[in-house]
């Protein structure tokens, strides 16, 4: 069972962390999306604070919380622009959880302090041009050289791949073996030759969150880069789901966190805004959406929070971090469109953040599994323990 940090330390931190949502980084939001850049000082800030390794365990410098309390943090810090969530996420989730999981003596010393400190940026290199959902169908190929390995193949969508200082990247190693089987992952440094890491996309929503195709041209890495060692060849795929697992519940939280804000936000102007001689509040369909968007609320964090302490408790959750994921990222959308609505017309308008908001969380149902692969997952957990009785 995960005990994560102290209960009088852990308060005292989700403390630190609100202040600085509500002091630093909100009032940075409308910068970071001119400019789609984090303010370096902002950088500088949530390293002193250690929120790059809250999820690395203690003995290699990190916070080392439980995936209970990693939730309720995320949580609290997605009360502000998921964009500053992201420059930490890959480092907490995907980005280090692997080494952390599968990882070798010589690989967690040699990567984790870093990684907890924020000095070296983990990055997930899973998702390619043609296999993003359908991970199994992975095409870059590893192939056995001596005692090294030679990695080519493309990875897409990349998050911090620009920042990176290390890759996980996932390569095929047996090409006889068709879908999961044959995938192993590899720590890649970043600076490794070969690696060409293209410019930072354009996207919809999340300005300032980094993804980047990156491309690796005979890329040469010894044996000793598996994850895990060769006692991992060809295991790669479950080190990835076994990161995705606990990534599932993080992108939960950033919901519940997300969910919050959109709501206050909306609440505040149906307070303020009037129409027919009284605040909309007092309006029964607009209290409508308010309620709808609050009970779905309750029910999204109460799900997180269940889900994190069986994770904590059981060590995995599969069917229950696919249910999270996909429940609270389906009504954090809902909750998006309710809050613009109540806005009517100014909620169309980029002077309010309501719209910002509206546009970044629509990408929380396609990254880490799409609703869609979620489904699959939740029907075949449900179909195979059913038949398991």
């Amino acid at each position: 069972m995960a005990k994560g940090v102290e209960p009088d330390v852990f308060g005292q931190l989700v403390q630190t962390v609100d202040r600085f949502v509500r002091e630093r980084l909100i009032p940075a939001e409308r910068q970071v999306e001119d400019e789609a850049e984090i303010p370096e000082a902002i950088v500088a800030e949530m390293k002193r604070m250690g929120l790059f390794g809250l999820s690395t365990p203690e003995e290699y410098g990190g916070i080392g919380v439980s995936a209970t309390q990693e939730a309720e943090l995320v949580e609290t810090l997605c009360y502000a622009s998921l964009t500053f969530r992201s420059l930490i996420g890959t480092n907490v989730g995907i980005g280090s959880q692997g080494i952390v999981m599968d990882g070798t003596d010589a690989q967690k010393d040699r990567w984790l302090p870093g990684i907890a400190s924020g000095e070296t940026i983990a990055s997930f290199a899973l998702t390619e041009p043609d296999h993003g959902s359908d991970a199994g169908g992975i095409r870059t190929s590893a192939r056995a050289d001596g005692d090294d390995f030679v990695i080519n193949g493309t990875k897409r969508y990349i998050t911090n791949a620009v920042r990176a200082g290390v890759f996980t990247v996932f390569a095929r190693t047996d090409p006889d073996k068709a879908g999961a089987d044959g995938v192993t992952a590899f720590i890649v440094p970043a600076d490794t030759p070969g690696i060409t890491v293209a410019g930072p996309d354009r996207k919809m929503g999340q300005r300032g969150t980094k993804t980047s195709d990156v491309i690796l041209d005979d890329v040469r890495v010894p044996a000793s880069a598996i994850i895990g060692g060769r006692d991992r060849l060809n295991l790669g795929f479950r080190t990835a789901m076994k990161a995705l697992d606990r990534g599932r519940i993080h992108v939960a939280a950033m919901a519940v966190g997300q969910g919050q804000r959109m709501l206050d936000i909306a609440t505040d102007y149906a307070l303020e805004r009037r129409q027919f001689g009284k605040p909309i509040g007092e309006h029964q369909l607009v209290q409508g959406l308010l309620a709808d968007s609050q009970a779905e609320l309750q029910a999204m964090r109460a799900l997180v929070r269940r889900t994190a302490e069986t994770f904590d408790r059981e060590g995995k959750a599969i069917l229950e971090a696919s249910c999270a994921k996909y429940f609270c990222t389906e009504a954090v959308g809902r909750i998006a469109d309710r809050a613009l609505q109540v806005h009517g017309g100014a909620g169309y308008m980029a002077e309010y953040d309501i719209e910002r908001f509206y546009r970044d969380v629509r990408l929380l149902r396609i990254y880490e599994g799409t609703s869609q692969i979620q489904q699959i997952v939740i029907a075949r957990q449900t179909l195979g323990q059913r038949a398991a009785r």
